[in-house]
């Protein structure tokens, strides 16, 4: 158990994907159909879409900006509309596997909100996706979490994605707290740095994938590879 003195923090800013739901399952599982497809229309020569690829590219960043970092470490260039295109397209694709298979929170993160809302700590949810809203609705978890910053948010209030903390810093201003005063769980290496750079009092990683090097190096002061570790 890692320990950590949960009653003298005022804002526990969670990423969603990954850290509370194993959505980031699903979101590469629509990432790889999706940049497969097109890799083998657009040039059949190149590799395809990895899971290294997912996190060293694509993990925790706004859609769009995910597409481009990928098309760049290819050195394929495309129009923005072809980039919104291929967006769209992996969206669809997440919700065709959502609703197919739906969707259960980790036993061990439930674990930590349970405890965390005994202790009457203030939580927010602050994910690049734009699904975040309906995947907490359908997990019943929607109501445990003071507010939701998601990438409808983001887009609305003009905020910057991770790696930038904007959107922490938003939650945490929306929770009454400072980045300070504050804790940021991700599994995300964008999302990691988002909380490095945003001066947060603790960056937690959550290690789904990205490995304890990767994350560390990006700013996490402690990584668990599951959030029961943290109660």
């Amino acid at each position: 158990m890692t320990a950590v003195n949960w009653a003298e923090r005022r804002a526990v800013l969670f990423d969603l994907d990954g850290v509370v739901t194993p959505t980031a399952t699903v979101h590469l599982r629509a990432w790889e159909v999706m940049f497969n497809e097109f890799l083998a229309s657009h040039d059949p020569t190149q590799p395809p879409f990895t899971t290294a690829d997912y996190h060293a590219y694509v993990d925790g960043k706004p859609r769009y900006d995910g597409v481009r970092s990928f098309l760049a470490s290819r050195d394929i260039a495309l129009s923005e509309e072809e980039v919104i295109e291929l967006g769209d397209r992996k969206n669809v694709a997440f919700n065709q596997v959502l609703e197919a298979e739906g969707v259960e929170p980790y036993p061990g993160s439930v674990l930590l909100l349970d405890h965390l809302g005994a202790l009457g700590v203030p939580m927010a949810v602050v994910s690049s996706s734009a699904n975040a809203v309906p995947v907490l609705t359908r997990t019943g978890l929607l109501g445990r979490f003071a507010a939701v910053v998601d990438g409808v948010v983001a887009k609305a209030e003009s905020l910057p994605g991770k790696p930038h903390p904007d959107t922490f810093l938003y939650g945490a201003r929306l929770l009454g707290a400072s980045a300070a005063e504050s804790v940021v769980l991700e599994d995300a290496v964008s999302g990691v740095a988002a909380g490095r750079a945003g001066e947060f009092g603790l960056v937690i990683g959550v290690d789904r994938g990205a490995g304890v090097p990767a994350l560390t190096e990006a700013g996490a002061d402690v990584v668990v590879a599951d959030l029961a570790e943290l109660v």
